[in-house]
């Protein structure tokens, strides 16, 4: 349900949502891709444990490490979508945490 939610708000942006595994097994639960080139990587916690976010940033921060940026750009961001919560935040590593209500607004 929460890639369902983030296909249709990208969608309304004119673009895609796709899953990234590399070849060593590194995954992205949702990688939303514009039109612009533009793109983002996505990790979905919908648990409340505080663990689950860290680990989710972890693993956003390691597959952000590996893109080669002289062939592709950088990604714009990289969230954890996160079950629960009122509000969004920025991590010290500049990783957005998200609660799925949020995406709305």
């Amino acid at each position: 349900m929460a890639v369902r939610d983030l296909r249709v708000y990208a969608d309304s942006l004119e673009g895609s949502v796709y899953h990234f595994r590399d070849k060593s097994g590194l995954e992205c639960d949702a990688v939303i891709h514009l039109r612009s080139g533009r793109y983002g990587l996505v990790e979905i916690k919908l648990g409340g444990d505080p663990s689950f976010v860290e680990e989710g940033a972890k693993n956003l921060n390691l597959l952000a490490s590996r893109i080669d940026t002289t062939r592709m750009k950088a990604p714009s961001f990289r969230m954890v979508l996160v079950g629960v919560g009122a509000y969004a935040y920025q991590r010290p590593d500049g990783v957005y945490v998200v609660p799925i209500g949020c995406l709305k607004d």
